[in-house]
């Protein structure tokens, strides 16, 4: 009997019957940010094709505030991989850009997290979508909001422009031109 395959996330592309609708949020407070955010960007659009980007916008540490500042942005796509997939592709985004494993809270050269993967509700040993505390961050839904302010939270039922509405997160977001 033969093993599983253990070959990475392109080799193991699982086709959905219609393509997924996704929302990443992408972040990086080390220099240099734009540089990774852009790298990261293009790293994502080579293997999940044409997707919406919304501006950059820096924003106030959240956690351990003793550090720089983030540059954070969103991007939203359609894809045909399945969600885990999707996640091992940010996680290998990650890598290629040099992320370092820190305390949590902490720098980050660069960050890809899944925020939310069609309705899906997905809660396992390695990833948690929609993101668990996605609603109580401005830098997130800001973003977010721009580019897909009708995309549904399957938790609450509401959308991203709704919770962006009623969110309480009283950290600096402001938009780059």
């Amino acid at each position: 009997m033969s093993k599983p395959s253990t070959a990475p996330f392109a080799k193991r592309r699982l086709m959905a019957s219609t393509p997924t609708p996704f929302l990443l949020s992408l972040g990086s407070n080390l220099e240099p940010r734009v540089a990774r955010l852009r790298h990261a960007i293009d790293l994502l659009t080579s293997t999940l094709g044409p997707v919406r980007t919304s501006h950059l916008y820096e924003t106030s540490p959240v956690g351990y505030t003793d550090q720089p500042d983030f540059l954070n942005c969103c991007i939203a796509g359609e894809t045909d991989l399945s969600a885990e997939d999707l996640y091992a592709a940010c996680k290998n985004v990650e890598q290629t850009i040099g992320r370092h494993n820190r305390e949590r809270w902490r720098e980050r050269e660069i960050d890809v997290d899944v925020i939310l993967f069609g309705s899906a509700q997905i809660h396992n040993d390695v990833i948690t979508i929609p993101h668990p505390r996605m609603q109580d961050r401005r830098f997130v839904l800001a973003p977010a909001a721009e580019i897909v302010p009708h995309m549904i939270d399957p938790r609450s039922g509401r959308s991203i422009e709704e919770l962006l509405q009623g969110c309480t997160d009283a950290g600096i977001v402001r938009i780059l031109l």
